[in-house]
C-alpha cells in the first residue's frame, strides 16, 4: 500500500482505468481529484441515464459510486494489487434531476485484505443526494 501520497504509477493506472474501461465511458464517468484514500467522480446528467419518472436512474448512481469507491482504494494499492466489491449499501435520500453530480469517496479502514469505503454523492446545487458504505477484498 501506498504511504501517504499517490504515486505516478497510481495515477496512470486511475487514469487509464477511466479511460478505457467501457462502461465507465458510456456513463460518460470524469475524475475530478485524486488523493491518498479519496477519490471524486462526476456524471453529467443526459436522458439516457434516466427512469421513467424523469429521475436519474439508481443504477446510474450506484455505478458512479462503485467506481469512486474503487478509485479511493486504487489510489492506495500497490503495482499488481487487485481489488472486487464485496457489498454496497446506498441510501438515495432526494431525486436529481438535471446538471451534474458528484461522488466523494472516501477509505474508512484499510486492512490487509478489506477495504471499507464511504461516498456521498451530491447534486449541482452541493445538496446531499445519496450516501453509501461499500466493502472491498483483495483478490
Amino acid at each position: 500500500m501506498s504511504n501517504g501520497q499517490v504515486t505516478p504509477a497510481q495515477l496512470r493506472r486511475i487514469h487509464k482505468a477511466i479511460t478505457t474501461v467501457p462502461f465507465a465511458r458510456f456513463l460518460g464517468l470524469e475524475l475530478d481529484e485524486i488523493g491518498p484514500g479519496t477519490a471524486t467522480l462526476a456524471l453529467n446528467i443526459r436522458k439516457e441515464l434516466m427512469q421513467n419518472q424523469g429521475v436519474v436512474h439508481g443504477g446510474a448512481i450506484a455505478s458512479l459510486i462503485d467506481t469512486a469507491t474503487a478509485f479511493a482504494i486504487l489510489s492506495l494499492l500497490a503495482p499488481g494489487e487487485k481489488v472486487s466489491t464485496v457489498d454496497l449499501a446506498i441510501s438515495y435520500l432526494r431525486p436529481a434531476t438535471r446538471g451534474r453530480l458528484r461522488a466523494v469517496a472516501k477509505v474508512v479502514r484499510a486492512g490487509r485484505r478489506l477495504f471499507v469505503v464511504s461516498a456521498e454523492v451530491f447534486d449541482r446545487q452541493g445538496k446531499l443526494i445519496t450516501t453509501a458504505l461499500s466493502t472491498y477484498i483483495k483478490v
